[in-house]
């Protein structure tokens, strides 16, 4: 028997869902679909359904620091990725930890705007994320209304996927992925910038899904686990993509008008 280090674990770094949908659950659901160890540091614990989120526990920075310290360095974690962050102290600790380990690749997904228009952390925590987490990323995944918002101009509102993607890489010097989860086409379109090459992912919408809930997550997850496989980046979204497309395909029920995204059929997965 060898004792040879892998890259067989992704880290994600978020809260958590007690209807077991989106943050930190998607993500381990997500990453055991591709074969991946999942380790874990919680940023908040919340109380919700795919209807609504009822209370939300922030964790301290303090413990967020434990958590990481108690994997980073131990775990064999090829990539990680970011989801809910609470306050500007945790932002810091974290982008604190991460400086450390520059061979893992770094998914960050600024959650900030709910899909209601809520805006779900405050301006100081904007700002540190913008300062000190957004320069660690190896790739920066908004949605459309965060896109707009990290623009930092007048006039981005409305603007397409692939300005705001030019626009952030312009801004912060980091490969974009533009989500467009959000808008209303026939087809979903997700736009990826590196400052050389502009691309274009595109699968159907599905009409009445049982779920869509969790799927911001889950893309992200599946983006770190493809780079944790050692796949190119633009590979790497291809992949992701087709895998939450076949989540919402398999979404099945869990209860009275409730569902859950399904199990994915994931190519090219560690065996």
């Amino acid at each position: 028997m060898t004792n040879e280090t892998i890259s067989s674990c992704c880290l994600t770094v978020a809260g958590a869902d007690s209807g077991g949908n989106a943050g930190i659950e998607a993500d381990l659901r997500m990453f055991h679909a591709y074969g991946l160890h999942g380790c874990v540091a919680i940023t908040a614990l919340t109380a919700q359904n795919p209807f609504a989120v009822s209370g939300v526990y922030p964790i301290s920075a303090e413990f967020l620091a434990a958590q990481l310290d108690a994997v980073l360095g131990v775990y064999s974690i090829g990539a990680m990725k970011t989801g809910m962050l609470g306050d500007p102290q945790s932002i810091e600790v974290l982008a604190d930890r991460l400086k450390r380990f520059p061979a893992i690749a770094k998914v960050i997904d600024p959650v900030m705007i709910a899909t209601s228009g809520a805006h779900l952390i405050s301006e100081e925590a904007k700002s540190a994320l913008v300062r000190h987490l957004i320069p660690h990323a190896s790739l920066l995944t908004p949605n459309l209304p965060e896109a707009a918002e990290l623009c930092q101009g007048a006039g981005k509102a409305r603007a397409e996927g692939a300005e705001l993607a030019r626009r952030l890489f312009e801004l912060y010097g980091r490969p974009v992925l533009v989500k467009g989860g959000h808008g209303n086409e026939a087809e979903s379109a997700d736009v990826l910038y590196d400052g050389e090459a502009m691309t274009t992912f595109r699968l159907p919408r599905l009409e009445h899904p049982i779920s869509t809930h969790g799927t911001g997550c889950s893309l992200a997850a599946a983006i770190t686990a493809e780079l944790a496989l050692g796949h190119p980046l633009a590979t790497a979204v291809k992949g992701a993509k087709h895998a939450v497309f076949s989540a919402i395909e398999r979404a099945y029920y869990v209860g009275k008008d409730c569902g859950v995204l399904g199990f994915p059929q994931v190519e090219g997965k560690k065996s």
